[in-house]
């Protein structure tokens, strides 16, 4: 992996005040020694399932708040049906909600109130594992 390199991280969630602050936290580059960062914007589950199926994506935060179908559920499902599922970062109102993001298969969690560097520090993480796993499958 090169830090020359451009990571897209898909950022799911009703609230646009929510995005917003991921994206600010993400940056245009979480750590020094990933790629930049070009962020993906969705609102509806219908559109987060095709941008994860088109493997275009590498990484997801998915907002476990979002209306009607909520980033738990959809976590699941698309580790359920997605072929090679880029890994997923849970947003969680509450501590005591890991146990559903266990669940749901997400790789990684941040509760809310959002603790940008906490944020940033996952999103890294998770860009190194997406980059390790697709070295590997070459």
């Amino acid at each position: 992996m090169s830090t020359d390199d451009t990571m897209r991280v898909l950022v799911y969630s009703d609230d646009a005040g929510t995005r917003e602050q991921v994206r600010q936290a993400i940056g245009r580059r979480p750590a020094a020694d990933v790629p930049l960062v070009e962020i993906v914007e969705c609102a509806t589950q219908p559109k987060v399932l095709q941008l994860l199926d088109s493997g275009t994506v590498d990484v997801a935060v998915l907002d476990g708040e979002t209306q009607p179908a909520g980033g738990m559920g959809v976590s699941k499902q698309a580790k359920d049906e997605v072929y090679d599922c880029p890994p997923i970062l849970l947003l969680v109102a509450r501590r005591d909600d890991r146990w559903l993001a266990n669940w749901s298969r997400a790789d990684a969690v941040v509760s809310q109130p959002l603790e940008p560097i906490a944020l940033a520090d996952a999103v890294a993480g998770l860009m190194r594992q997406r980059a390790a796993t697709r070295l590997n499958a070459k």
